[in-house]
């Protein structure tokens, strides 16, 4: 934990020092028990920047290869996803999958954050995607607050294609939580799609974002 509680402090105060970001809305985070963290994805950064920057940890998946290249990178690389309690997931593997799901909920059942991206992949033009519906299951599932994040100008960080980080001014908007009634497992698609539309609406609030009423699609896993 005190390895943790480091490279996440560590993290922040970079993020903090070279960005400068303004952030909205941290109190609306939970003190105590599980909670679901929705962001908008813009950027392959945006789950470092949530788990750096939200006051509790919060779980994300990440590619698999993050924890297994070679060398001193691949090291430095898989020590960091490893402290901030990222979950490896093989590439194309959908991030909504029953198993990965099942990840998921075993980290809320311990009363821990988990972090899931509604649009599945990153959005390379801007625009907010149709919400995939894993989140509303999990929210449904387990009757722990969903907490919508808007996202705004982490794309700026690292353009889609350059391999280069540049510190840019971003924001991190915080919204409250989201609360749905708790019915198991046992609940219809209508009543998953019902509560993911729910909570884009909320993402779309926060973040800005014009909106398709399709699903982003991708051959890797963001």
């Amino acid at each position: 934990m005190a390895v943790f509680d480091a490279i996440r402090w560590t993290t922040r105060g970079l993020i903090s020092s070279t960005c400068r970001p303004t952030v909205i809305g941290l109190e609306n985070v939970p003190q105590d028990g599980p909670f679901i963290v929705a962001p908008n994805h813009l950027s392959f950064l945006d789950s470092v920047i949530v788990q750096a920057l939200m006051p509790r940890p919060v779980a994300f998946f990440a590619k698999a290869e993050y924890f297994t290249t070679k060398g001193v990178k691949g090291a430095v690389m898989k020590s960091f996803f490893e402290a901030v309690g990222s979950i490896p997931v093989e590439r194309g593997e959908q991030a909504a999958s029953v198993q990965a799901l099942k990840t998921l909920l075993d980290i809320l059942e311990s009363g821990k954050g988990i972090g899931i991206y509604p649009e599945g992949t990153r959005s390379r033009d801007g625009i907010l995607y149709r919400g995939r519906t894993g989140v509303g299951w999990l929210a449904l599932t387990t009757g722990a607050p969903v907490i919508p994040v808007g996202l705004i100008g982490t794309e700026k960080l690292q353009p889609a294609d350059k391999n280069a980080v540049r510190p840019q001014h971003f924001t991190m908007k915080v919204g409250e939580p989201l609360y749905f009634d708790k019915t198991g497992p046992d609940h219809s698609l209508p009543a998953r799609r019902e509560v993911t539309d729910k909570i884009m609406d909320a993402i779309a609030l926060l973040s800005g974002q014009d909106r398709s009423a399709s699903y982003n699609q991708s051959k890797s896993v963001d």
